[in-house]
């Protein structure tokens, strides 16, 4: 069992190298994202990553951002990652208030 879970880890970090290079971004910072995390990207015409805590999917005001994103792209992201569809400075108030809450 423990050697299955170290080849599916193996096999994540190889889909993310490989991800990020597609995508012109590799670089250590890029590939980590701490456990209970999730990376994504955010801006109106720059992108911009951000890795935040799982626990904001289960807060309403981030889920009508998930809403927005589901609307407007779908499945299909532009920069292979989630993209959530706001401006950058109201992505860093809207986390600033769920890190308060």
């Amino acid at each position: 069992m423990g050697i299955r879970l170290m080849g599916i880890a193996r096999a994540k970090q190889k889909l993310q190298r490989t991800l990020s290079a597609r995508m012109g971004m590799v670089s250590a910072t890029s590939i980590d994202v701490p456990k209970g995390h999730f990376a994504v990207y955010v801006g109106e015409t720059h992108k911009k990553r951000f890795v935040i805590p799982i626990s904001y999917l289960n807060h309403p005001l981030f889920q009508d951002l998930l809403n927005r994103a589901e609307e407007e792209f779908g499945f299909d992201h532009p920069v292979g990652g989630l993209t959530i569809p706001c401006s950058e400075e109201y992505f860093i108030t809207l986390t600033s208030a769920l890190n308060c809450s």
